[in-house]
């Protein structure tokens, strides 16, 4: 069974953008770019929501060559372009996929979680999710999220999009959260802290 892994950044007080859906003050630095191209390396396979497909298609493909990029995003960018991506939207169509339409999958409709589950039990690498707020809870939700990889910036934000839509309590008889490993980076004040979810029968 492939693992389907979360990655995303957040502020100390739980938000995943600030006011105004603005991300840009999230700390984006060299190490949350590094740790987005290690968990690239390990995948072979790229979830995204409709939203963020557009958002990143938009931005990413570009990266592979770009003179101002740094060699991190440059090689993220171009294991990005090659690797298979799963859209899930019912409004996006392969025609507003370009640059990347060779590469992509939209699925979407009443079958959406058979079809995510079947992905996990083709053989391959880890499935990885980059942004995709409302589909990863969604999943989460559902029993399909294997583990949750949060970037912890070193930023308060008071305000804007709780990480989280659902509440998961200490003793939630549904689901466990199984701290897996907390992670420094040289020369950042961002921490990874990743955790294994457990649905509970």
């Amino acid at each position: 069974m492939r693992k389907l892994i979360v990655v995303n950044i957040m502020s100390l007080d739980g938000y995943y953008e600030g006011p105004g859906k603005n991300v840009m003050v999230m700390p984006m630095d060299g190490a949350f770019d590094a740790y987005n191209l290690e968990r690239m390396q390990d995948a072979d396979t790229v979830l995204l929501g409709g939203h963020s497909y557009r958002m990143f298609s938009s931005f990413w493909p570009a990266m592979a060559t770009h003179p101002d990029a740094s060699p991190t995003n440059r090689e993220f960018s171009q294991l990005y372009n090659l690797v298979e991506k799963v859209a899930v939207s019912n409004g996006l169509t392969l025609e507003e996929s370009a640059p990347w339409r060779d590469t992509t999958t939209i699925i979407g409709g009443n079958h959406v979680y058979d079809e995510i589950a079947a992905l996990k039990r083709t053989p391959g690498k880890d499935i990885v999710m980059y942004g995709s707020r409302i589909l990863w809870n969604d999943l989460l939700a559902h029993g399909l999220i294997d583990e949750l990889h949060f970037m912890v910036g070193n930023v308060v934000l008071g305000g804007g999009t709780p990480i989280f839509i659902e509440p998961i309590a200490y003793n939630d008889p549904k689901i466990k959260l199984r701290h897996i490993d907390t992670r420094k980076f040289e020369g950042s004040e961002n921490v990874i802290m990743q955790y294994n979810v457990e649905y509970m029968s």
